[in-house]
């Protein structure tokens, strides 16, 4: 079943936030001032339990889904997570399992991942220079620690690591070299992330933003590119290769070359509630309907009815909304994942 939103976009893709925590404190994710150790997370009794995961899930893929992407705030914190892989690998009909992580938990975790079925992982690292990672972490963690796990993934059997890196103007913008001659000549590949108004902790500001345009500039004066194809219908990255067959890097410009049009992503934070958009101001309680003796044909309804009317293309009105004084509360991008 294909259900369309009110722009005629199919539901395929389902992001499953796992856990509302972190162990790191990234200034334009989750910042330490006010997510500090007296910080109320959600209670544990409030996580989506793995069956409510499961049932879930079954009933997203007989409304079109076919891709799942398990995301957190950090989902290597939640117990058990090779359990509910197994659980979801099994289910008929998803065609692509992924996970993003930041990778500090991912030496010990890559194994148990790979053995139940897990079929990509993205590792969030924003930059090689460890003073830089230090301080753009929350003063949690470490580059080498990061670079370990991937390691280990590459040993588990990942052989194509995706590496998110999201680039600040003054931050990290004159480190995006060292990410490209690292993972260049791998199998990996980096994903250059425009640096975008997630949430409403990190104080954002355009000028932060260094445009992938800028970065692709950047690196073909080094590495010569040439781009391999043009976003496809739901994907996010434009992707280029290196002209001497060394690799590929990506490219997502949600600020300034907004995919609106094409988003077919669906999220989920931690307890249940579904969110259209990664900027929406709310989400609908489903999880609320899951623990109330709901039907999976009213659940189901309930869904489709929410697709349905679904008309967000935030990334495309971004621009006049940073000249009104009104900011809209966004939900944060720990509840959602990215």
């Amino acid at each position: 079943m294909i259900i369309l939103d009110a722009f005629n976009r199919p539901l395929h893709d389902l992001r499953i936030s796992l856990i509302d925590r972190c162990n790191f404190r990234c200034p334009y994710c989750m910042p330490s001032e006010k997510y500090h150790h007296a910080y109320q997370f959600l209670d544990k009794k409030e996580w989506l339990s793995f069956e409510e995961i499961v049932r879930l899930v079954k009933i997203f893929v007989q409304l079109g889904v076919i891709k799942l992407r398990l995301t957190g705030g950090e989902p290597l914190l939640r117990p058990d997570l090779d359990v509910l892989i197994r659980l979801l690998s099994a289910i008929k009909g998803v065609d692509d399992l992924a996970l993003t992580t930041n990778g500090f938990l991912l030496a010990e975790w890559a194994p148990r991942l790979k053995a139940a079925g897990l079929g990509r992982l993205t590792v969030s690292l924003d930059t090689l220079d460890e003073a830089i990672f230090y301080r753009m972490s929350g003063e949690k963690g470490s580059v080498k620690e990061v670079l370990e796990g991937i390691r280990a993934a590459e040993k588990a059997g990942f052989d194509s690591i995706r590496i998110n890196a999201v680039i600040q103007r003054g931050i990290n913008d004159h480190t995006i070299l060292d990410l490209v001659k690292y993972f260049r000549g791998t199998r990996h590949s980096v994903r250059f992330i425009e640096y975008m108004d997630v949430g409403n902790q990190n104080h954002w500001d355009y000028s932060q933003v260094v445009q992938s345009s800028e970065i692709i500039t950047l690196i073909d004066s080094y590495f010569p590119l040439e781009q391999l194809k043009n976003i496809k219908s739901g994907e996010t990255s434009e992707i280029y290769r290196f002209k001497d067959g060394q690799g590929e890097v990506g490219f997502i410009s949600s600020v300034t070359k907004a995919f609106c049009n094409t988003c077919s992503r669906l999220r989920l934070s931690a307890d249940g509630r579904m969110y259209t958009c990664l900027f929406a101001t709310h989400g609908a309680n489903l999880g609320g309907y899951l623990r109330t003796s709901a039907s999976d044909e009213f659940i189901t309804n309930f869904i489709r009815e929410t697709w349905l009317k679904r008309d967000d293309h935030y990334s495309e009105i971004r621009s006049k909304l940073r000249h009104t004084p009104q900011a809209l509360p966004k939900i944060e991008m720990f509840q959602i994942g990215g």
